[in-house]
């Protein structure tokens, strides 16, 4: 039996259920790429964190609420923020014990923005409100389809995978990565000069996207090469 790399992925939550749940596509495209997904529980304690980290081999940050504005120094600047506190400090944990080890990570929507808070980067809290666009950056289902493009930077990862110069992503997405952490680097940007992609050139695999390949992949070949080069790098 061929052993299949162990991916974490992190739970999302429900405020008004009090529960834990997952969308499948985060599952389906690591499992179409060759991973097991497990869903994570939602914990800030060390020793568990620790455990978890151990026992997996990648982690996927997924997308949900908020980041909390103190994560990067911040006060929340109006009533769109709404955020999970207990997410915040799990994956402020298992952010720092996968680097630590070096275990794969990839961050989509929520996750490039935490990843990039928690280096010490610093989030727009309201794109309508602070980065005024006609980029479509909150589009209406259904979210397989493209909503606008990025520019992929020559020379990164990302660049070396897909092989263009330009895709179409979808997006759905009112917070965004304002400056870049100086431990990561840019791999993508939309024509309004949001960050789309980032990776820590430091680390086996650290990226993370602003688009959401666990909707497309079943029709984009690229969310494919993405969550592919993920579970590859969790071999």
């Amino acid at each position: 039996m061929n052993r299949r790399p162990l991916i974490g992925v992190v739970p999302l939550w429900d405020d008004d259920k009090e529960s834990l749940w997952m969308l499948p596509g985060y599952f389906d495209g690591i499992n179409q790429a060759g991973g097991l997904p497990l869903m994570l529980p939602l914990t800030d304690d060390q020793d568990e964190i620790t455990q978890l980290v151990l026992m997996c081999d990648g982690f996927l940050f997924t997308g949900g609420h908020d980041v909390s504005p103190s994560v990067y120094g911040e006060k929340p600047l109006n009533d769109s923020v709404i955020c999970c506190p207990k997410r915040d400090r799990m994956e402020s944990l298992l952010l720092q014990e996968a680097l630590r080890l070096d275990k794969p990570v990839l961050g989509i929507c929520r996750g490039i923005q935490f990843i990039n808070a928690a280096l010490g980067g610093a989030l727009y809290q309201d794109l309508p409100a602070q980065h005024p666009s006609k980029v479509e950056h909150h589009q209406t289902p259904p979210y397989d389809h493209a909503a606008h493009t990025v520019t992929l930077s020559k020379g990164t990862p990302l660049y070396n995978l897909i092989r263009q110069p330009r895709i179409a992503v979808n997006s759905y997405h009112h917070q965004a990565v304002c400056s870049l952490a100086p431990a990561l680097e840019k791999m993508a940007e939309s024509p309004d000069g949001i960050v789309e992609a980032l990776y820590h050139p430091g680390m086996k695999f650290l990226w993370a996207v602003q688009w959401h390949p666990e909707f497309s992949f079943r029709t984009d070949e690229n969310s494919c090469l993405i969550f592919g080069a993920f579970v590859k790098a969790a071999l």
